[in-house]
């Protein structure tokens, strides 16, 4: 039982893991602005992991914020709110886990995957 309680808390870490790394990306564009190679260093480099990536690459797009997310508009164009359409980033974040031990009820291995968005200006 010590060991599946062992794995089942350093799968939820890699989770934590993956989630900053995606946030770390996002906190760089804010900070820098968007330079997709530097914001997937920046994920990379957010842990000690090396299994963790920004895949898919960082995108940037002009938008409007609305109640269910971000809907995509055209570069200056005027939001149904009465803005101007913001540039805004997204970066994810992919990771992998695989278990201490064979469950063979459940994969041995798995694959987390979470992303950021960001209004940049």
């Amino acid at each position: 039982m010590v060991v599946s309680v062992t794995d089942i808390g350093l799968a939820i870490y890699r989770k934590m893991q993956v989630e900053g790394s995606s946030q770390a990306g996002v906190e760089y564009a804010i900070a820098h602005g968007f330079d997709a190679n530097a914001i997937s260093t920046a994920v990379a480099a957010a842990t000690n992991s090396n299994v963790i990536s920004a895949s898919p690459a960082p995108i940037k797009f002009c938008g409007c914020a609305t109640a269910s997310g971000v809907s995509s508009m055209t570069c200056g164009a005027t939001c149904p709110g009465g803005g101007t359409a913001g540039t805004y980033t997204i970066v994810s974040a992919q990771g992998s886990y695989s278990t201490i031990i064979n469950y063979q009820v459940v994969p041995n291995s798995y694959v987390i995957s979470t992303q950021s968005t960001a209004r940049l200006q």
